[in-house]
């Protein structure tokens, strides 16, 4: 999972780069699966089949402003001003990732860009809480606190999720406080942490396409996204670059504060 991990993560500082006005989602993805591809990886996403029996057509997700998650990239064209949430995941050796940022393309207001500073905190206030004898509610507790500090409102019917051999698997990780979160977490466990925060209002809809997810209001969205090893000390990050660096930290260093 660690080289999973570090596969999924040497590819974002390049989007980074490619995430300006004018982009083309679908060639943001091709690139994406092209890198994939040479690490001798899998898309982990491409196939993947949905409760609705659609197969994901694509190796990310690029979700614009109102799209939480899941959306299919395309033909479209990348706009100044938006926000722009781009997930991924990966398998090697039967082994999985799974990983996800937002995204600020060019000059934007300043609701964009706290709620994606407060998105990406969420994060980091998530995993925190993610130690052995605590429980799955304690991570949920902590991104949900924080985002709601902030003014805005964690989205609830999207989850995280246990990862290892198949991309999801038990348990769901809220990101706010449930009592079905009542799993306590021990050293061994694998999860992928990762808030989806709304502007607005947290209720969704689906699209037609059946998978792109969208704020009922036309709230903007942000969403960050980890793959996290529980330990007996500290939480390990497995969506590292080889260095051991953090693209959500080095990425955005310039941009951090509300």
């Amino acid at each position: 999972m660690r080289r999973a991990g570090r596969i999924l993560s040497s590819i974002f500082p390049e989007i980074y780069e490619l995430v300006k006005p004018g982009a083309v989602t679908r060639d943001i993805d091709d690139f994406a699966e092209q890198k994939i591809r040479q690490a001798d990886a899998k898309p982990a996403f491409k196939g993947y089949k949905a409760n609705n029996g659609r197969a994901f057509p694509a190796t990310t997700c690029i979700s614009i402003n109102q799209e939480i998650v899941h959306g299919i990239p395309s033909g479209r064209k990348l706009k100044s001003g938006q926000i722009v949430g781009i997930d991924c995941g990966c398998v090697i050796d039967g082994w999985y990732a799974d990983m996800a940022g937002s995204f600020l393309v060019d000059e934007v207001v300043d609701t964009n860009k706290k709620l994606w500073w407060v998105t990406r905190e969420a994060l980091y206030r998530g995993i925190q809480a993610a130690r052995p004898g605590n429980r799955l509610s304690d991570i949920g507790r902590a991104i949900q606190d924080w985002v709601e500090s902030n003014g805005f409102s964690v989205i609830r019917d999207l989850v995280g999720h246990g990862i290892g051999t198949n991309l999801h698997e038990d348990p769901a990780v809220y990101n706010y406080y449930s009592s079905q979160g009542n799993c306590i977490l021990k050293s061994g466990m694998t999860i992928a942490i990762e808030p989806m925060v709304s502007a607005g209002r947290w209720k969704i809809k689906t699209l037609r396409d059946g998978w792109t997810a969208v704020t009922v209001d036309g709230s903007h969205t942000g969403h960050f996204e980890h793959t996290v090893h529980i330990t007996d000390n500290e939480p390990e990050i497995l969506t590292l670059l080889e260095d051991g660096s953090d693209p959500w930290l080095t990425l955005f260093k310039d941009s951090d504060g509300e």
